[in-house]
């Protein structure tokens, strides 16, 4: 089914601030009948490159804005608290894995800390924030009628640009 039929109650977009992270939030804000909750996650939800972000949550109450750094497991464990505290009793439908980072550098200058940084960023990063919220994943699709797999009911979807693609190495 296409996203106009997508039917969630609360939904957790990670790189919400910008590009397709914030495409997702509007785009959700904006259906038919919209999620009860949306929450958008961001490194630095105060700052200027989350405007359109705080923006948007001043119109739309069921708008959330959550602090998130993928790359640190202690901001994933806060962030999953204060989703917790929110949703009260009801589990997380979609976790929307988006937040990545691109170091484009040249095999000659290529270096470790980069390496590392965005492997633990594009890769744990997604990993530890299924971990984290698998409990609260499990508590929605509990709590949905109807059987099978379905976005409605819990999923997490891991979403990669084109940077992530081992088709195109254009840097290297």
């Amino acid at each position: 089914s296409n996203m106009g039929e997508l039917c969630v109650r609360s939904v957790l977009v990670t790189g919400a601030n910008r590009g397709i992270g914030l495409g997702l939030v509007q785009h959700l804000l904006g259906l038919p009948k919209p999620p009860q909750w949306v929450f958008a996650a961001c490194r630095d939800p105060k700052g200027q490159r989350a405007q359109e972000l705080q923006n948007l949550a001043s119109k739309h109450p069921n708008l959330v804005i959550i602090p998130l750094e993928v790359a640190d497991p202690a901001s994933i464990k806060a962030a999953a608290a204060k989703v917790g505290e929110h949703l009260g009793g009801s589990g997380l439908n979609l976790l929307i894995n988006n937040a990545g980072i691109s170091k484009i550098n040249l095999l000659e200058n290529e270096t470790l800390e980069d390496m590392t940084e965005t492997y633990t960023t594009n890769t744990t990063g997604p990993l530890l924030m299924g971990q984290a919220f698998l409990p609260l994943l499990k508590k929605a699709a509990q709590g949905s009628p109807g059987s099978g797999l379905s976005c409605s009911k819990a999923a997490i979807v891991n979403m990669s640009s084109i940077g992530g693609s081992i088709e195109c190495l254009y840097a290297w």
